[in-house]
């Protein structure tokens, strides 16, 4: 949201009763100040300009849009307040990906980027700024949101309960579901391949030390897509937000400008540029350049995964002492190669949870069933990957019960009892936070009622 301290310098701001106006230096009216929330204030602009990407975006509401907007603003700026007083930080990484992303959607959906700045009536780039802000605001919430709950737990005596208590008809319908496990295997890399990159990576060190610019090469030859257009910036990030090999030479860094030795990571080689240091918090630029594996070495990886399906079919072992003995992916051998739901961390998955090439897969596998190797990408990590997967069970479509779906009763109650825990701290709140509102808006049916004193 837009800031009171933005206009300091030109604007004046006057006083009236039921609303403050943001006059310019002519005189006329080019903002209002409809709420106020402890320090922080809710312009009419922010209401419109929210209203404005709702409906090029095609949203639907039942009631008053601009009145469920303005209170979403003013529970915002309630969260925002507690935020400030726990020392809630984003990462700024996070923002800049994010806005990156939202952007690029709404010059989609507005049909060119000239479109977009004629619909909102402003240029790309203060909306983009105006974009960090709100981004930046509602991750900070988001935080401050899972905080206020994250002491809620419910036992198993508590989800039987519901569950009887809970009229079958308000039972959610659980669509098939499946538990898969798999086997995953990473082409080996050539030493000549890893000689090249790092040889690459040291010519990018003595071009930098001559005076050329980090950020210039990054947007040239950095593999990280989500740094590469930003000069290789990663923005401030504490150490637990990087990998282990990259924060340990990022924050030991200690002159701005210098370039790092060549740092080996799981997504491949990196030479980092350090930017600022503030506190726990590191900024620096780096340069990604990942290995390619030889076709010959793509073929060896297909081999090699089909002949672990072969021994497993064979019953030589079984497909959990395979994953253990074969499987590169460390988050999944060691529980048998058993896939986990990103959602819920549950080991069901639908069919919206599952990757399209698996899918695929199991379109014609049985319960029990073992694939034949087949190629994966690894989104996280940019690499490629051969994986061999056995559908271990198939759930048909059901009305949620306690035998087969304990996992989802717990999250539906702990759900309620979240929702429950926050609506309590609204309330307390904001009993508790300076809060006035324009007489304009003071109409709006609120689903909180102490926004009016």
């Amino acid at each position: 949201m837009l800031s009171i301290k933005r206009f300091f310098l030109s604007l004046l701001l006057f006083s009236i009763p039921g609303a403050s106006l943001i006059y310019c230096q002519s005189g006329s009216v080019i903002d209002e100040v409809i709420a106020v929330v402890g320090d922080n204030p809710v312009l009419r602009s922010d209401v419109e300009y929210q209203y404005q990407q709702a409906m090029m975006q095609g949203s639907s509401f039942a009631g008053d849009l601009k009145c469920h907007i303005f209170e979403q603003l003013l529970l915002q700026n309630l969260l925002l307040e507690q935020a400030k007083i726990d020392s809630i930080e984003v990462s700024e990484n996070n923002v800049i990906m994010t806005v990156d992303r939202q952007i690029n959607e709404f010059i989609n959906r507005a049909g060119s980027k000239e479109k977009l700045e004629e619909w909102l009536n402003k240029p790309l780039h203060q909306i983009k700024q105006e974009q960090r802000i709100i981004v930046r605001n509602q991750m900070l919430t988001q935080q401050m949101q899972a905080s206020i709950t994250e002491n809620v737990k419910v036992t198993p005596a508590a989800v039987r309960a519901f569950y009887r208590k809970t009229s079958p008809d308000s039972l959610p319908m659980v669509p098939e579901q499946f538990e898969v496990q798999q086997i995953t295997i990473y082409p080996e890399l050539d030493v000549e391949e890893v000689d090249r990159v790092k040889s690459r990576l040291r010519e990018f060190q003595r071009q930098v030390n001559e005076g050329r610019d980090f950020a210039t090469l990054a947007v040239l030859y950095s593999e990280d897509p989500g740094s590469a257009a930003r000069g290789g910036e990663l923005g401030f990030m504490t150490r637990g937000e990087l990998v282990p090999a990259f924060a340990q030479v990022a924050f030991n860094m200690q002159e701005p400008g210098k370039v790092s030795k060549i740092v080996e990571s799981e997504f491949g080689y990196h030479i980092i540029q350090l930017i600022e240091r503030q506190g726990d918090r590191v900024n620096v630029r780096h340069i990604l350049m990942r290995p390619k594996p030889k076709p010959a070495a793509i073929a060896a990886a297909q081999a090699r995964a089909d002949s672990i399906a072969d021994l497993i079919r064979e019953e030589k072992m079984s497909f959990e002492e395979a994953a253990l003995r074969f499987s590169m992916d460390k988050d999944t051998r060691v529980n048998g190669g058993l896939m986990v739901n990103p959602y819920d961390q549950s080991t069901k998955m639908d069919i919206q949870s599952i990757a399209p090439a698996i899918n695929k897969k199991l379109e014609n596998m049985e319960q029990g069933d073992i694939s034949n190797a087949f190629m994966m990408k690894d989104e996280r990590l940019g690499k490629d990957y051969f994986a061999v997967v056995k559908l271990k069970s198939k759930t048909p479509p059901h009305r949620a019960n306690s035998t087969d779906d304990y996992q989802l009763l717990q999250t539906l109650l702990e759900n309620v009892k979240r929702e429950e825990a926050f609506n309590e701290w609204i309330v307390n709140k904001q009993k508790e936070t300076y809060i006035t509102i324009s007489p304009n808006w003071a109409n709006c049916q609120f689903e909180f009622d102490g926004w009016l004193k």
